[in-house]
């Protein structure tokens, strides 16, 4: 298998394996858990399997004194970012939401246009418009209207989690190593359900013993082993196509609802899918269109009139 197989196979599985949160989550919802319980298990059962990561890949726990303030931020933005993702299932079907939330990167685009001042090309515009045509065809679907306090939540989740993006790559964490930085991410993040759980007084137990697997595999698929298949994309084919292959989140999720949990899927949502994977496929992706149009160009160039 090449180089480039390979790291679309670990950018499939990546993008799957986070898509996969609603059907390990909805589970626990049936039985009564509340989003910060089953946050907390998340992270609190993730930490040790990063920790095992960092062991097995020969890196340090170590960080410098600069960076320990930044991470901080990191870590509480990536867990508001979490929190507000699944207090939105409570709203509207874990599908929908999940297709929601993969506009990330065209806030990305925005806030990096906002803040520091790169040009927002047509093509990002363009891709904006989509994405709203999209989500506007979502809040309609199926002949209800989803509410607009679970669209506001997965909005919310978006924007924090474009920030945590937007925030690594311009600070001093840039230097840190993925599995590294997610890890202390998770630890600080984890607090914040400390806290909100009434330092644990609040937490609920996991009813069952089979529901025991919903949370380990909430832990390790959506998070570790979807966290360590990214980074071994990105190593092999770079991060534009891991991104891509990013828009099969949402498909999973969608896949699952429809499937497992008897979620609807319309025409009408399928269109709005559709426009919102096709508005962040072009907007991760129009580098790469714009260097294929351009070898074009040079294959097949203009012929002068005589």
């Amino acid at each position: 298998m090449t180089n480039r197989a390979k790291g679309a196979v670990y950018g499939a599985i990546a993008a799957t394996t986070y898509g996969m949160n609603p059907l390990f989550t909805l589970p626990l919802y049936h039985v009564g858990l509340t989003p910060d319980s089953v946050l907390f298990y998340r992270y609190a059962l993730a930490l040790p399997i990063l920790a095992a990561m960092i062991r097995l890949r020969g890196q340090t726990f170590r960080l410098h004194g600069r960076e320990i303030i930044p991470l901080a931020g990191a870590g509480m933005l990536f867990s508001v970012s979490s929190l507000f993702l699944y207090i939105s299932y409570n709203y509207m079907d874990a599908g929908i939401a999940s297709t929601i939330l993969f506009v990330y990167p065209i806030l990305v685009a925005l806030i990096m246009g906002i803040c520091f001042h790169e040009r927002i090309r047509a093509l990002t515009v363009f891709c904006i418009a989509l994405a709203l045509s999209g989500i506007g065809l979502l809040y309609k679907g199926g002949g209800e209207t989803l509410s607009g306090l679970g669209v506001m939540f997965v909005l919310l989740s978006s924007l924090s989690y474009a920030i945590y993006i937007v925030g690594v790559n311009r600070s001093v964490l840039k230097t840190i190593p993925t599995v590294t930085l997610t890890f202390y991410a998770l630890l600080f993040g984890v607090s914040i359900y400390i806290v909100r759980l009434d330092f644990l007084t609040a937490l609920q137990a996991i009813p069952s013993w089979y529901l025991w697997i919903n949370v380990v595999a909430l832990a390790a698929l959506p998070t570790a082993v979807s966290l360590l298949c990214t980074t071994q994309a990105i190593h092999c084919i770079g991060s534009t196509p891991t991104a891509i292959l990013g828009a099969l989140e949402p498909v999973t999720a969608v896949f699952f609802g429809v499937v497992i949990f008897g979620e609807r899927l319309t025409f009408r949502l399928g269109i709005g899918i559709a426009l919102i994977l096709a508005a962040v496929t072009l907007i991760v992706a129009g580098g790469e269109v714009s260097s294929f149009l351009l070898r074009l160009r040079k294959l097949f160039p203009k012929r002068h009139r005589r």
